[in-house]
């Protein structure tokens, strides 16, 4: 248990700082019957997929009682709310109409729309593996685009590629539960291109504020012997610099572009296309040594031990009842790596995602993990970081992938067989802390 709270006020921001609150589509919409299949249907009908054997087929049904959930945004006093796009539920006749409604109720309340265009629910039928799953991508893109874009301005185009590849093609956790371990690598190279192709899809619509949402953490070697420094540094070009080199220096590091397919040097004048921000998911730091030689299970999820690294504990932290690690300075070390090993190439960064799971209505946990994360945060901007925003994850309790409803990181306790909604303390804690950032 954490429960250590800050006395004092948490710092003023810098004026025009965006706060909002994150949801993605598949974890919070239901209503399956009214969208076309994804890869997660499929996966989450396979017998002990979900741990506690759920799907997503109602989860919060969002889709049906979302004026109840943009009130509790209006009532938190958020600047913006950050959902996902169902491409299922576009390709369904009807499908954008949904988002009609919520973009316009949004508006009405004040609160600024920010829609992820991709958040891991793939339509049956598509597949990262294949490239033309990128152009198909764009299309897309283009349609919602023309739908919303007289009243969104602020798009993502991907959330986490680096996790869809690795939970969902190389250890087979996620949907759609391959585990080919470095022969997917194809899926990063897609998903970036799909990214580029989207960015160039949103400009040709007007689109003026376009970012991605990469997940990015500090990479600490269990120790300083050679091989726990080498397992570290190569576990750190997997999980951060293959995922922004690539749309900020415009190249792979080394030794990685030749191992994608395709003409890489052509698909990187696309997957480098500018950005007006850069969003980052920041949850905690990962300890990495050398291979140890046997398969574990890390966070639930199991390491084959033909991997040429090895996640371990970090000791001496709080964790959350997920079982990770709580760690607000690796937000401040991980922007102020970011500005130094990009400099000038990094736009103005957005914390599109930052929470944690902890049950209970009085949640102080969760309340000390925001409160040290958003202090870590101002630090980072003290430090000469250009950040500006910041995205609690998240709005409501869901479903949380193959974890099923067990895990709940929302600020709002959602009863999943009544659906009511119900504000945490913490819900109330980060109220009052905008309304003082705006007295």
């Amino acid at each position: 248990m954490i429960r250590r709270m800050a006395t004092n006020a948490i710092p003023r921001f810098p004026a025009g700082f965006l706060w909002g609150v994150s949801t993605s589509a598949h974890q919070i919409e239901g209503a399956v019957d009214e969208r076309s299949p994804s890869v997660w249907d499929v996966f989450t009908a396979e017998p002990g997929r979900v741990k506690d054997g759920s799907t997503a087929a109602v989860a919060c049904d969002h889709v049906h009682r979302h004026r109840e959930d943009v009130a509790l945004l209006a009532g938190l006093g958020v600047d913006a709310y950050r959902f996902s796009v169902s491409w299922p539920r576009v390709l369904k006749d009807g499908g954008l109409d949904f988002y009609d409604r919520l973009v316009d109720d949004l508006c009405a309340a004040g609160v600024r729309p920010v829609p992820t265009l991709f958040h891991w629910d793939l339509p049956v039928g598509e597949d990262w593996l294949e490239r033309d799953t990128a152009a198909r991508f764009a299309e897309y893109v283009s349609v919602v685009a023309e739908r919303l874009g007289d009243r969104v301005q602020k798009w993502i185009t991907l959330n986490e590629p680096a996790e869809h590849t690795l939970l969902g093609h190389a250890l087979g956790v996620h949907a759609p539960g391959r585990r080919l371990l470095f022969d997917a690598l194809p899926v990063a190279h897609h998903q970036l291109l799909a990214h580029g192709l989207a960015v160039r899809a949103l400009r040709a619509a007007g689109a003026c504020d376009i970012g991605i949402a990469n997940s990015h953490g500090p990479t600490w070697p269990a120790s300083r012997e050679q091989a726990d420094v080498e397992a570290a540094d190569f576990y750190d070009l997997l999980l951060n610099r293959l995922f922004a080199d690539p749309l900020l220096l415009g190249a792979y590091p080394d030794g990685i572009g030749e191992l994608m397919p395709g003409d890489v040097a052509a698909d990187l004048s696309v997957i480098a296309e500018p950005l007006d921000w850069y969003g980052i998911n920041y949850y905690a730091p990962t300890r990495v040594g050398a291979p140890q030689g046997t398969e574990i299970d890390f966070g639930g999820v199991r390491m084959p031990a033909e991997l040429p690294f090895s996640v371990r504990e970090i000791d001496g932290v709080p964790l959350t009842d997920f079982g990770w690690p709580v760690v607000p300075e690796g937000l401040t070390d991980l922007l102020t790596a970011f500005r130094t090993r990009y400099g000038d190439r990094l736009p103005p960064v957005v914390i599109t995602e930052n929470g944690c799971s902890y049950e209970g209505l009085d949640d102080q946990d969760r309340i000390a993990y925001l409160d040290g994360h958003i202090r870590a945060l101002h630090r980072a901007i003290e430090a000469g970081v250009d950040v500006r925003g910041y995205f609690v994850w998240s709005l409501l309790d869901n479903f949380e992938w193959a974890e099923g409803y067990a895990r709940r990181f929302g600020l709002v306790h959602v009863d999943f067989e009544s659906q009511k909604r119900t504000p945490k303390a913490s819900y109330t804690w980060f109220r009052d802390v905008l309304g003082a950032q705006r007295s």
